[in-house]
C-alpha cells in the first residue's frame, strides 16, 4: 500500500530544502519540522547570508515551529535534516523536546554522536532515510567549492 506521507517524502522536502542552500552558496543542508503529517516548518542552512554561526537549518526550523505552535515545545512533531545535527542544534533539540529527529546523512565528524550530544531522553532518532541523495549533495558542494578556490 502506498503511504503518501513517509519518512522518504518528508526527507525529500528536507532535501528541497538543502537544495535551495546550495543555490544560495550555503552547506546544503535542509529540514522541516512535520506534525500530524502536516509540515509546520521548513528551514535551511543561512549561516553565510545572515552571518550566523548559529543559522543552521535546524535552529531556523525550530524556530519556525515553535512560532507556528505558539510555544517552545516540540512535543509530538518530527524533525527530518538532511545532515545529522551537530552538538549545538542536538542542545536545542534536546530543550526543545521534539519526540523524533530522523536524518538522512550521518556526520562521523561535527555530529551530536561523534561530539559526545544527546537529545531529549524522549526523542526517537532514525537515521538513514536518503542517506545516498544527502550525501552527495553534499560532496557535490564541497568538490564545486574547492574548483572555486
Amino acid at each position: 500500500m502506498l503511504q503518501p506521507f513517509d519518512d522518504t517524502y518528508f526527507m525529500r522536502k528536507a532535501l528541497q530544502e538543502a537544495e535551495a542552500a546550495f543555490e544560495k552558496g550555503e552547506v546544503p543542508v535542509g529540514a522541516v519540522i512535520v506534525a500530524g503529517n502536516r509540515i509546520i516548518a521548513r528551514a535551511h542552512n543561512l549561516t553565510e547570508q545572515l552571518h550566523d554561526v548559529t543559522a543552521h537549518a535546524e535552529m531556523q526550523a525550530i524556530t519556525a515551529a515553535a512560532n507556528f505552535i505558539g510555544g517552545k515545545y516540540l512535543v509530538n512533531c518530527t524533525l527530518y535534516v538532511t545532515l545529522e545535527p551537530c552538538q549545538m542544534c542536538a542542545g536545542a533539540l534536546y530543550w526543545s523536546q521534539i519526540s523524533k529527529v530522523v536524518y538522512a546523512a550521518s556526520d562521523p565528524q561535527r555530529g551530536f554522536g561523534a561530539m559526545g550530544g544527546r537529545l531529549h531522553p524522549k526523542t526517537e532518532v532514525e537515521k538513514g532515510v536518503m542517506q545516498k541523495e544527502a550525501s552527495e549533495l553534499l560532496k557535490r558542494f564541497f568538490i564545486e567549492r574547492r574548483n572555486l578556490n
